[in-house]
This record gives C-alpha cells, structure tokens and sequence, in this order.
C-alpha cells in the first residue's frame, strides 16, 4: 500500500474537562474525528476543534454515538433503531454545521465506542447508522472495522465502507478488539505499535494479542488522542510509515 490515512479522536474535552491534546496530534494525522456531543465535546470545543483542522488542512470527520455523555459513549444503550437514526443524524447536522461555520465540511462518518463496536454484529443498529448517513443527503463515506455488519450494509446502501485498524489497541486472532476490560487492550509501546502498523501498511497482516499473524485490510489507522503518550506514538507511527515509503494521505 502506497498510501494510508491516520485518524485520530478530537473535540472530546467538555467545559472545564481537557481530554488529549489535539493541537498537537494534529501534526502527525491526516483526518480528525470530532466529537457531536453525543459522548464528549461541547459546542464551543467542537467548532474551535474545525477552525484548527480546516487550518492544518486535515480531513474532518463526524465522530458519531450513543447518546451517552456520562459514560463517553462506552457503554451499549438499547434504543430503537428510529432513535438512533435521529440521534446519528442530529450529530451529523450539528457537525456539518459547525464546520461550515469555519470554512470547511464534513467528509466522512465514523461511529465511537460502544456504537462502533455493537454495529460490528448488532444488525438493527448498524442499519440505523447506515439509514442516518443515507438521510443525511450528503453520501459521506463510513468508517468501520473489517467484516462488520455495518460495513456490508454501507456498501449495500451505496455508501463508500472504509476499513480501519487500531494501532493503539489489542486485536484477537479473529480479528476483533480485544476487549478494554481485558489487560493489554490498550498498547502503549510506540516503537512496537509503529513497527506493527508498518507491518500492516506494507502487508496487509497485524500481530494479534497471541502473536499469530492476522489479515487486517484497512485504508485508514486510528490512535485515540486519550490514550496516554498518544500525541508521541502519533508521531512515531507517522514517521515509521514515511520511512517506508508510504505517503500519510486522507482517504475522504
């Protein structure tokens, strides 16, 4: 692969609240999922979070979820998939909104936490997401994990699927991710994550949490700007892909 793209999760500091540092993960990627929120972010933290992304000229995408502020969004709620539709769209439009306020647009959708992962198997609310983005008007692709239930339902609505991988989190050797109620759900080593993603940029293969090798087909990357030394293994990664020969390019 010649060219892949590196997301990260932004705007997700609320009030008072500081979550990451996005201004400085913005050196380093090439898309920024900005917080609805839904989960995190408020309104003026959303829009400054555009203003700085249309400035450093990175891709902006809606950072979509269950309507869970308390819990970041981490935690699965049984809503009808009418409600989550409205909510998804609600959080489309907002965005949309507030990115337009400062120049720019939104490209691209990807669900978080605990929405992103039910919508791997969850066949009502995957669809839901789909409907919300298909009611949007704005045929913007989606952003999910490989072999997803949501992914096959956006291709079969017309929707551009896009594949991703994490480099800062643990995966199965089915292909899933390893749950952060696990330990080492959450990797930390910069040197062995960069090493990982490189492997995956130029292969298509990751090593799972048992070792095994694992096919991963992902145009995109993601590392959480909450995750602790986010900002240096952003940075290492970038730089290990560059060094291989594979040019950090937004794919919306």
């Amino acid at each position: 692969m010649s060219t892949i793209d590196l997301n990260s999760d932004v705007g997700e500091s609320f009030g008072n609240w500081t979550m990451g540092d996005d201004a400085a993960i913005f050196e380093s990627v090439s898309s920024a999922n900005v917080a609805c929120g839904f989960h995190a972010g408020d309104p003026s933290t959303i829009k400054q979070t555009c203003k700085d992304a249309v400035a450093k000229n990175i891709t902006i995408g809606a950072h979509v979820a269950y309507r869970d502020l308390a819990g970041f969004g981490r935690r699965f709620l049984d809503c009808s998939p009418q409600e989550l539709a409205d909510d998804v769209l609600y959080q489309i439009g907002a965005l949309e909104a507030m990115a337009r306020a400062v120049g720019g647009t939104i490209k691209y959708v990807k669900p978080h936490g605990a929405l992103y992962n039910t919508i791997v198997h969850h066949e009502a609310h995957a669809q839901a997401v789909v409907d919300a983005v298909k009611a949007s008007g704005l045929e913007l692709p989606l952003l999910l994990l490989p072999g997803s239930v949501a992914l096959a339902k956006a291709e079969q609505a017309g929707l551009r699927a896009v594949a991703e991988a994490f480099a800062d989190r643990a995966y199965t050797p089915e292909g899933t991710l390893v749950s952060r109620r696990e330990p080492g759900a959450v990797l930390h080593d910069s040197a062995e994550v960069a090493r990982n993603m490189v492997r995956l940029a130029t292969t298509g293969k990751i090593i799972a949490i048992d070792g095994s090798e694992i096919d991963m087909p992902a145009e995109s990357i993601c590392v959480h700007g909450d995750t602790a030394g986010a900002v240096e293994m952003a940075r290492q990664v970038r730089t290990a892909l560059e060094d291989a020969g594979v040019t950090i390019k937004a794919f919306a």
